[in-house]
């Protein structure tokens, strides 16, 4: 399995809207790519300072399914209309489990 953990920090003119549109398009990739076995994103709590803000857990059964995934045109094009537009930085892994 394929763990794949994604932390974005979001840039200070980001608006609240922008911010729920990112997490709705990424989770309505569930019903596209039918390659996601678990995904998970959510806004940071707010409990610890410094942190990031905004996270993606999502895995896979194998490494080729992770690719689907990171090279689905709709992924790709959340992240260039909707995620760029607001970075300010990310943070990545992929997890062997």
């Amino acid at each position: 399995m394929i763990r794949h953990i994604v932390l974005f920090t979001w840039t200070d003119g980001a608006t609240d809207e922008q911010k729920a549109a990112v997490a709705d398009e990424l989770r309505a990739l569930i019903g596209v790519i039918p390659e996601i076995r678990s995904f998970t994103v959510g806004h940071d709590a707010g409990i610890n300072q410094g942190n990031h803000d905004f996270a993606v857990v999502a895995d896979f059964d194998t490494v080729d399914d992770y690719l689907v995934y990171r090279d689905h045109p709709r992924h790709q094009e959340v992240i260039a209309q909707r995620i760029k537009p607001i970075l300010a930085s990310r943070a990545a892994v992929q997890l062997g489990l």
